[in-house]
């Protein structure tokens, strides 16, 4: 990971990989980034683009865990049936908050907010907001431990 990307880069590098998990997720494909292209399109530096790779490959290899949390914490919504834009930016945020220690527990949401407000719909960022606040109150209780969802009951 790159020693020091300024916080404006990091936020190209979301939105990158947000593009990129939203193009695969659309084509049934998360196995395929679409960051080369992105990358030429939007002339990111090079830090951008491995961070933005970073949390493309990071999301892809945690999708399931990311998923049962998502479903976890927002019951009343399957998972796959949430708007794309959604389910993705929580992927990435999720991925952040349990898997990436760089990246500030605050920084996560409020960057998963901004991108819902920029690419959702208008409810996206209370959402996005919503279900990224139950997370942590999971993770503050211990009712989910980062990187490991706590068993059932225990």
């Amino acid at each position: 990971m790159p020693k020091s990307i300024s916080p404006n880069l990091k936020r190209k590098a979301r939105m990158a990989a947000l593009q990129s998990l939203f193009a695969a997720d659309i084509k049934d494909n998360l196995e395929e980034s679409c960051l080369d292209w992105l990358t030429e399109e939007n002339s990111l530096s090079k830090e951008t683009a491995i961070f933005a790779e970073m949390l493309f490959r990071g999301v892809v290899g945690h999708r399931t865990e990311l998923d049962e949390i998502t479903q976890r914490f927002a019951p009343a919504w399957p998972v796959n049936q949430l708007a794309v834009v959604d389910r993705n930016i929580l992927r990435i945020a999720l991925f952040e908050l349990l898997h990436n220690p760089d990246t500030p527990e605050k920084t996560a949401i409020n960057e998963a907010v901004e991108l819902a407000k920029a690419f959702g719909s208008e409810s996206s960022a209370r959402f996005v907001n919503g279900v990224l606040g139950s997370v942590m109150a999971g993770l503050e209780t211990g009712e989910l431990v980062a990187g490991i969802p706590a068993q059932e009951g225990g």
